[in-house]
């Protein structure tokens, strides 16, 4: 009986695994929509140990509130400080929640061991390891009406709708944002990192009570970042793996050759800045890769590879509130595979972020068709090389996804030719053909918004060489949120003739009409009285009082307040009276 009574003392040794020694710190501000982060100790490894801490332990917790279960991926964090101390080892196991509810949230752990079982399906189950079936609670009180961007609106999804909408406020989203460059996080002071940026121009905008790490490093890129929220920008497209690609600088490996280990510090340290842009108001625009590396992981399938991917960035970045994931940049994966990717990052990630994909002009109808109504995909990362065609080709897909069922956020994510894309200020002081082609060409067709590519793309370090081009977003998304019901209406060219002019409406009720010539526009109206106000795309401002209409004919929409041989914005509303 020697076996039994040596059983019996291991089970006496070894604490339960809901005792307090196995419990983890629960740290954050504990607040609805705020990360809240538990720290567990368990094995002391390190990011080249055997077995490996990525692939061959697999985290899950699950956390509960009355009816709902949110089951949310883990990773290993070194020491638990890695952003500062640059570790490679350590014995901290961490996970990200974000309450969608206020009141008491349970949670259970589940961490298990065994090969490969970090990509294996959830119904395999590996070996029980150290915090395996921890438990505890904690209280999550309601959001903090003051808190700085993103932070309190909840979670950005897609709810059917052609704008994705937050989760708290109800609020829908229009983004205007920056494409360039695309290796923003080839930065020189992340860990392990290719040293292509240092956004030298923007060392004098960091502010004091900013983020930095390590002594001071990231003043620069921190300082950009504010530069953007201070015009109003509200999105950022980057890569987070460009290896074999235009930049061959970013990726979150510890060598741009491993493809089953992560770099825990650099990866913290994207994590400062990713929570910097949560406070500023910026949204993450995650691109998982590019043209020249669609078939790198996998020979461009699901495999293991590529699981492994998504589930690190998924456990590390998904708690953030603005997310959307990207498929990849001027794709050409198959739609099987295509299908596939969705499937998996929409069922891994806990909070239902939007999944798109990007990809070239000539492969529209043979990426975006078989997509249309899937239900794991959300929209079109559209690349147009003659800005002029945005309206028509937003318009279609904006028109096609919606017959199918479900509709899309269509975004203008590139235009081009790439060897222009937008032009600084000193070339180009007005951006008229960008603002009025492309800006207003995708906003005019339901479009969900635009983000502006530099024809010196990956060696752009100055993003105020486009200030003029921040303004003019601005002044649009102004226009948009202030003065129309955006989410209400529809695209409707059909009622607006001449002027090259372009409609939206909520048909009966209110209608924005934006023409290039006004004097030589017409509109059709409803039986009733109308009053009509002007916008100026280029200066913004208030609404300007013009010349009310009589609807039950084509009427001339009338003349702005100045400039009438320039493009203006018309609100056409009826008339309460």
């Amino acid at each position: 009986m020697p076996g039994i009574y040596l059983l019996l003392a291991v089970l006496i040794a070894a604490p339960a695994a809901d005792s307090h020694a196995s419990r983890p710190t629960v740290t954050g501000a504990m607040r609805k929509w705020s990360p809240v982060v538990l720290s567990f100790q368990g094995p002391e490894t390190g990011e080249t140990a055997v077995p490996n801490p990525f692939t061959d332990y697999r985290l899950t917790v699950r956390f509960t509130h009355k009816e709902e279960v949110f089951a949310v991926p883990g990773y290993y964090a070194a020491d638990g400080n890695s952003a500062e101390s640059g570790a490679e080892s350590g014995s901290v196991w961490r996970v990200k929640f974000a309450p969608d509810e206020v009141g008491v949230w349970n949670y259970v752990a589940e961490f298990q061991t065994g090969p490969n079982i970090a990509i294996a399906d959830m119904q395999e189950k590996g070996q029980p390891a150290a915090f395996d079936g921890a438990t505890g609670s904690f209280e999550v009180g309601p959001p903090d009406p003051n808190a700085p961007g993103y932070e309190a609106k909840g979670i950005l999804r897609s709810m059917r709708s052609r704008y994705p909408q937050f989760a708290e406020t109800g609020e829908y989203f229009i983004k205007g944002g920056v494409d360039s460059p695309e290796n923003m996080l080839a930065f020189a002071d992340f860990d392990g990192t290719t040293p292509t940026h240092r956004f030298e121009p923007h060392a004098g905008d960091w502010r004091e009570g900013n983020p930095s790490w390590r002594g001071g490093k990231g003043k620069n890129l921190i300082g950009a970042l504010n530069y953007l929220a201070s015009k109003e920008i509200n999105s950022v497209y980057f890569l987070t793996m460009n290896v074999i690609g235009d930049g061959k600088d970013v990726w979150p490996w510890t060598e741009d050759t491993e493809r089953y280990r992560f770099d825990c510090s650099k990866l913290d340290q994207w994590e400062v800045v990713f929570s910097h842009m949560d406070r500023l108001g910026l949204m993450l625009h995650v691109v998982h890769q590019e043209q020249e590396n669609d078939q790198l992981l996998d020979g461009g399938e699901l495999g293991p590879e590529r699981k492994l991917y998504y589930r690190e960035l998924i456990a590390r970045f998904a708690h953030h509130p603005a997310l959307v994931w990207n498929l990849g940049e001027e794709n050409t994966n198959t739609d099987g595979q295509l299908k596939a990717f969705s499937a998996y990052v929409h069922d891994l990630d806990p909070y239902g972020h939007p999944i798109v994909v990007h990809t070239y002009p000539g492969a529209y109808e043979k990426i975006y068709g078989p997509l249309l109504g899937y239900p794991y995909f959300d929209g079109a990362s559209l690349q147009i090389a003659d800005m002029t065609d945005t309206h028509d080709v937003t318009l279609k897909w904006v028109t096609e996804s919606t017959k199918a069922g479900k509709p899309w956020m269509v975004c203008l994510d590139e235009i081009g030719p790439p060897s222009i894309g937008v032009k600084p200020d000193s070339e180009d002081p007005e951006h008229a053909g960008v603002s009025r082609f492309a800006l207003w060409g995708n906003l005019m067709a339901g479009g969900a918004g635009c983000e502006w590519f530099f024809q010196s793309d990956i060696r752009s370090e100055d993003w105020r060489s486009r200030e003029k081009m921040w303004d003019l977003t601005r002044v649009a998304l102004t226009f948009f949120h202030r003065d129309i019901p955006f989410a209400e209406m529809e695209p409707r060219d059909d009622f607006v003739q001449g002027g090259e002019s372009w409609c939206l409406a909520k048909p009966g009720e209110v209608y924005a009409v934006y023409t290039a010539k006004p004097a030589e526009c017409r509109i059709d109206l409803p039986p009733g009285a109308y009053t009509v106000s002007w916008y100026d795309p280029r200066a913004g401002g208030s609404l300007q009082e013009g010349k009310p209409l009589s609807g039950g004919a084509s009427r001339e929409l009338g003349l702005p307040p100045s400039d009438a041989d320039r493009d203006w914005v018309a609100v056409i509303r009826k008339s309460e009276s």
